[in-house]
């Protein structure tokens, strides 16, 4: 699922930034460069996005970029987190006997070669 929050980049007197989202109380990050900042403002979010998830809390509705306030040395900027769920979930599948015997035999973890295959044959995912 995509996310899309607006971050208040504050600029230290060292050249690095600052990251701290108003929709998220406590996600914070810094960032040495405006690249680095940037970066690090959709790793935050997306870990920020990933523990809200798995605690099954509310993920919080974004704020509208024209209503936020900055300071002198700060600006906003919208920051994009897609987050997939990756929890496995168990299916069944039939195989001919035979490649059950080989795939034993040969240490392949089924499930492995299964999400290895679909990656290839899937669609890409944004």
């Amino acid at each position: 699922m995509e996310y899309i929050y607006p971050a208040i980049f504050h600029v230290n007197s060292d050249g690095s930034y600052t990251i701290t989202f108003p929709d998220l109380p406590g996600c914070v990050s810094e960032g040495k460069s405006l690249v680095n900042a940037l970066s690090m403002a959709q790793s935050a979010l997306h870990q920020w996005i990933e523990y809200l998830t798995d605690k099954k809390q509310e993920i919080p509705q974004a704020s509208n970029m024209e209503i936020l306030k900055v300071s002198d040395g700060e600006f906003a900027n919208l920051i994009r987190a897609d987050v997939r769920d990756e929890s496995a979930v168990r299916r069944t599948v039939s195989i001919p006997k035979w490649m059950d015997e080989l795939v034993a035999t040969s240490g392949l973890s089924l499930s492995r070669v299964l999400q290895d295959t679909l990656n290839v044959r899937l669609p890409p995912q944004r």
